[in-house]
């Protein structure tokens, strides 16, 4: 009697890319893309209702980031393994996996037989991580910005002035202000839209 093959979850917003990944695992013996997804507030429910044992994330997508996605994952569905796949291999964006219950980061021009591989390593319980985005991250250190500066930093890329960010945000214009001269200081920029920028670029938003 043969054994079930691994059972995949792949989500992705760029079809092209999507239907891609799926082409190529769906040539391995061992492993079935059981559902597709296009938005990342999408996961958990696809999750569910397919019965899967691996989800692949990409990272930036509508509705739920990657990153967020893998964290409702860890909380909804603990024993499921969950594989980010990014095309920016910032350092920050690593952290974030790990933390949200992540057990591979892997780019996504990786050749299909590795991530492939990957998918049985983190199914044996094991963890996969780019060896150079692993090297970055090191590098790079942990990211400077609390909680509430990302979330300032993140209002601020929308353009909003300091008064706007306040009502949005249940603040003083003062304390905004502080939180953003804050965090200017610690990214060394020049302005908030630089300091949004250094932080995006870092994949610490």
């Amino acid at each position: 009697m043969t054994s079930r093959p691994i059972r995949i979850l792949l989500a992705e917003d760029q079809s092209m890319v999507r239907e891609a990944l799926a082409a190529l695992l769906g040539l391995e013996p061992d492993i079935e893309v059981l559902v597709q997804v296009a938005r990342g507030d999408e996961v958990v429910e696809a999750a569910r209702a397919h019965d899967v044992n691996v989800a692949l994330l990409d990272i930036e997508m509508p509705g739920m980031t990657g990153i967020e996605a893998a964290a409702a994952l860890q909380t909804a569905l603990p024993g499921l393994r969950i594989v980010i796949l990014t095309t920016f291999g910032r350092p920050g964006y690593l952290r974030g996996a790990m933390e949200a219950g992540a057990s591979a980061f892997l780019v996504k021009d990786a050749p299909a037989a590795q991530l492939a591989a990957a998918v049985r390593k983190v199914l044996r319980g094991e963890r996969v991580i780019d060896p150079t985005l692993a090297a970055a991250a090191l590098a790079e250190g942990a990211n400077p910005l609390t909680d509430r500066e990302r979330e300032v930093l993140r209002e601020a890329e929308t353009g909003a002035t300091n008064a706007e960010l306040a009502a949005r945000l249940h603040l003083s214009a003062g304390t905004v202000r502080n939180y953003l001269s804050t965090a200017i200081q610690k990214l060394a920029a020049r302005n908030r839209a630089e300091a949004v920028r250094v932080a995006r670029e870092k994949g610490w938003l």
